[in-house]
């Protein structure tokens, strides 16, 4: 960006009123209802589909859902696969549904899956990051989240957590990072916005404390067979962060309070689809999400 962000002044944090104008600049571009519930309530008659949260945004209201097997067997291990934390992120969203269509299955008897397809539908609706509060769900995984989508997905996931074998949380890189949500997020806290690059490919993004190389290989392998892998810049590293691996690098995930850190779970990852370049399509994207989550949780069931 070569101009100011247009909404507040340089240097100063934002307050009620920039996050307002923010809001009303926030146009309703897809339908929460008919992208996403209109496709969990085709899996109603083979899953048992539970209402974990329900968002009032103005009047506006989101029915938070997750997916799982019916006839829970609490000797099995959990598996949480999340999508769509930040609802931009088109393929976290889709990708997380059709592992659930076509792939759940597979795991039934050996895994108790849990899917939250969707943790931001408002942000969805408006291909955002954020949330009606100006917040990133995605750093607000953390007690007394300011964030509802967080404390939502938290509260369904702290009566099984202790359970939690492999997590995987869906996102994308996209090009708009670095055109609108970076700078927003300087405007928001009155920073100067420092350009960056965005990684051509996908890649993922393990825990420092708990790093678990060869479970992000094994991820990066199956992926690499349906779209390509992020190369490291001329610093070795991807939007900031050393290379620890090809088409990995780590984060202290509690720390950041990120959605990944939710749980104590021996595997975790967060996923990052690049669905803007000319040698992807969204169907790939999604694909590329589904060949992470079965190679996931594969490499759970085999190394537990």
């Amino acid at each position: 960006m070569t101009q100011p962000y247009p909404i507040g002044m340089p240097g100063q944090p934002w307050g009620e009123t920039e996050c307002a104008q923010w809001r009303a600049s926030q146009p309703l571009r897809r339908s929460y209802a008919d992208d996403v519930l209109s496709v969990i309530d085709r899996l109603r008659e083979r899953f048992d589909v539970q209402e974990y949260g329900r968002l009032d945004y103005d009047g506006e209201i989101f029915r938070l859902m997750a997916i799982r097997f019916r006839g829970r067997r609490d000797n099995l291990p959990v598996a949480l696969v999340t999508g769509g934390v930040h609802g931009y992120e088109t393929s976290g969203v889709h990708g997380a549904l059709q592992f659930v269509e076509r792939h759940i299955a597979d795991y039934e008897g050996r895994l108790e899956v849990v899917v939250a397809p969707c943790v931001s539908p408002w942000a969805y609706e408006r291909i955002h990051r954020w949330n009606i509060d100006c917040i990133d769900p995605n750093r607000s995984f953390r007690d007394d989240s300011p964030a509802q989508e967080s404390a939502a997905l938290m509260r369904l996931v702290s009566a099984w957590r202790d359970r939690v074998l492999v997590h995987i949380d869906l996102h994308e890189t996209t090009d708009s990072d670095e055109s609108e949500f970076r700078p927003a997020l300087a405007a928001r806290d009155g920073k100067p916005f420092e350009p960056g690059g965005i990684p051509d490919g996908f890649y993922t993004v393990g825990d420092t404390e708990n790093p678990q190389p060869d479970f992000q290989r094994a991820i990066i392998e199956a992926v690499e067979k349906v779209t390509h892998i992020a190369p490291a810049d001329a610093n070795g590293e991807i939007i900031g962060s050393p290379v620890v691996a090809h088409g990995v690098i780590n984060y202290p995930l509690k720390q950041l309070g990120l959605c990944a850190g939710i749980t104590d779970a021996r595997y975790v990852t967060t996923t990052e689809v690049y669905p803007d370049s000319p040698r992807a399509t969204p169907q790939q994207c999604n694909d590329a999400q589904v060949a992470a989550v079965r190679a996931a949780l594969d490499y759970a069931l085999a190394h537990r």
